[in-house]
C-alpha cells in the first residue's frame, strides 16, 4: 500500500503545537478507517504575532498569527493549516477555504488566580492580567474595583505571571507585556487552550458566558487548505467536520463582521445549539472598554433534522443562514446603540484603567 503524506502547518507554540497534532492523529486515523496508509506531517511556521513583545492589537489583532501560515498554504509548503478559529479575520482569503471544523472545546473563559480565588472573592485592588479588551472590559463590569493590565506571551508564560503559580520549564519563553520582576493576582485564559495543553488545574474559576461572554469561534479550530484540494483529504477532512460547531462559529464571526469590528473592539458573541428545540441560539455583547456600559441582543435559528451530520441535508441549516442569524443580531445591537458604546472599528488596545 502506497503512503499518502500530507503537510500540516503549524505556528510553533505549545498550544498550536498540541492542537496541529491532535488534528494530525485524527486525519492518519481517519485514513485507516477508510482503508488508506495515511501520514501527516508537521511543519512549524514562525509568525510576526509568535516573537514581539507589542499588544496583541498594535500588531494588527486578528490574523495577525494566522498570515504566515496562509502564505505557505497558498505558496504550496503545506497542504493545510489548523488555526484557533477565532484568530482568522472573517474576512475569506482567495484561494484559500475552510474545509472542515472539529468539534469545538469548551468555549469559556477561565480565571486563573492566587490563592484559589474566584472573581468575586478577589479582594478590592486586584491585579488581574488580559491582553484582551473583551476580557478587560468584562472584569471591569462585574469588578469595577479590580485592576486590569495588558498582558502578552503564550499560555504557560501568562500563567506563570500569577503569584504562587511557578510551572518551571513549562514557563515559555514568549515576550510578555509584563517585567520579569512583576507578578499578578490573577489571569483570564480561555479554558479550551488551558485543557489542550494539560494547565486547567490552574483555573481557579470558569467564568459562565453570562458574566465573561467568550469571543466569536473561542474553543473553535479552523483547518484551512487551497480551494484545489486533494480528493482523498477532502475525504478525510469530512470525517473531522462538526456541523453543529461550524453553524456556532458562522453565526459568531457574522456578528463580527456585521458589526465592522476591529481586533481591539470588546465584542462577545456565543451559540449554541438547544437540543430540546432544535435550534441554533445566539447571544451577543457590546461592551464599552470601562465595563461600565453594554448592548446585548440575542436571536433563534430553527434547526431541522440531524444537526451532527457533516454536511447539510435538503430542508436543513446552512452556514449561510447561521450567518444571516449572526447579521440579525448585529443589527439589533446598532440599533441600541452598540456604535455609541465604543469604538467598533478599534485596532488598538484601549489604556486600561489604574
Amino acid at each position: 500500500m502506497t503512503t499518502r503524506t500530507f503537510v500540516l502547518g503549524t505556528r510553533g507554540s505549545r498550544l498550536a503545537l498540541a492542537q496541529s497534532t491532535t488534528v494530525a492523529r485524527a486525519i492518519e486515523e481517519a485514513g485507516a478507517r477508510l482503508g488508506e496508509d495515511v501520514r501527516v506531517d508537521l511543519e512549524v511556521v514562525r509568525t510576526h504575532g509568535d516573537v514581539s513583545a507589542a499588544p496583541l492589537a498594535a500588531l494588527g489583532g486578528v490574523g495577525v498569527f494566522a498570515a504566515q501560515l496562509r502564505l505557505a498554504l497558498l505558496g504550496g509548503e503545506c497542504d493545510l493549516a489548523v488555526h484557533s478559529f477565532k484568530d482568522l479575520p472573517t474576512a475569506p482569503t482567495p484561494g484559500l477555504r475552510i474545509a472542515a471544523v472539529p468539534q469545538r472545546e469548551d468555549p469559556r473563559d477561565a480565571l486563573c488566580a492566587a490563592d484559589g480565588e474566584t472573581l468575586s472573592s478577589l479582594p478590592a485592588g486586584a491585579l488581574v492580567g488580559t491582553g484582551s479588551p473583551r476580557r478587560a472590559a468584562q472584569v471591569l463590569a462585574a469588578r469595577p474595583d479590580l485592576l486590569v493590565c495588558d498582558l502578552r506571551g503564550n499560555v504557560p508564560t501568562r500563567l506563570s505571571r500569577v503569584r504562587g503559580i511557578d510551572l518551571g520549564a513549562d514557563a515559555g519563553t514568549a515576550p510578555s507585556a509584563l517585567g520579569t520582576g512583576e507578578r499578578l493576582d490573577a489571569v483570564v485564559l480561555a479554558l479550551a487552550g488551558l485543557r489542550r495543553i494539560g494547565l486547567d488545574t490552574h483555573a481557579t474559576d470558569v467564568l459562565d458566558p453570562a458574566i465573561m461572554m467568550p469571543a466569536p469561534s473561542q474553543g473553535a479550530l479552523a483547518i484551512e487548505t487551497r480551494d484545489e484540494l486533494d480528493p482523498l483529504l477532502r475525504a478525510l477532512l469530512g470525517t473531522l467536520h462538526h456541523r453543529p460547531t461550524a453553524l456556532a462559529a458562522s453565526a459568531e464571526r457574522s456578528v463580527l463582521s456585521a458589526l465592522g469590528a476591529g481586533c481591539a473592539a470588546p465584542v462577545g458573541a456565543f451559540a449554541r445549539v438547544d437540543e430540546a428545540s432544535s435550534a441554533l441560539l445566539l447571544d451577543a455583547r457590546v461592551m464599552s472598554v470601562d465595563g461600565r456600559e453594554r448592548v446585548e441582543a440575542s436571536g433563534v435559528l430553527a434547526l431541522t433534522g440531524a444537526v451532527g451530520r457533516g454536511d447539510a441535508a435538503p430542508g436543513e441549516a446552512t452556514l449561510d443562514e447561521a450567518a444571516r442569524l449572526g447579521e440579525d443580531v448585529a443589527r439589533q445591537l446598532l440599533a441600541r446603540g452598540a456604535a455609541e458604546v465604543t469604538d467598533l472599528g478599534a485596532t488598538k488596545t484601549p489604556r486600561q484603567p489604574s
